[in-house]
């Protein structure tokens, strides 16, 4: 019997995947378990509306973070802060710090886990990396300046 799985099953398939199961196995364990359903025309269908959806979806956003990439290329952002002796900050200038500048100077929205740092302990120039999508990313500089 032809099923769709509708969770991810060990030893059979992913979620999505069309797959031969035997009957007893259909009707006795995926289908109570709601791991699978019965591959009709009308399912099949169904699954593929859903899968061209989601291809469009990611499409999208992958369209929108290169957009994003290439407005923030290239670009800087300065932050002052207090500096002891030979440069040292008085505390440190974390990932937070410069999301928190970047989305107020830019108007954005992006989230403190996208910026690829280390934290910053001496004033100097910087150069950090922001993944906005899982293959977009983009490198902007970022400058510690004496208060």
């Amino acid at each position: 019997m032809k099923v769709i799985l509708l969770q991810d099953v060990k030893n059979m398939g992913k979620k999505g995947d069309v797959i031969e199961a035997s009957d007893g196995y259909a009707r006795n364990f995926l289908f109570p378990k709601k791991l699978a359903m019965q591959a009709n025309d009308n399912n099949l269908h169904v699954l593929n509306a859903k899968k061209e959806n989601e291809r469009k979806k990611k499409l999208a956003e992958l369209e929108a973070a290169q957009k994003l990439a290439s407005e923030l290329k290239g670009k800087e952002i300065t932050i002052k802060a207090k500096v002891g002796d030979k440069g040292k900050l008085f505390g440190a200038i974390t990932n937070k710090d410069v999301v928190t500048l970047i989305n107020a100077k830019f108007k954005l929205e992006i989230d403190k886990k996208k910026v690829i740092m280390d934290t910053i302990k001496i004033a100097g120039t910087y150069e950090i990396e922001i993944k906005l999508y899982p293959e977009v990313t983009t490198k902007m500089k970022v400058i510690i300046a004496t208060q």
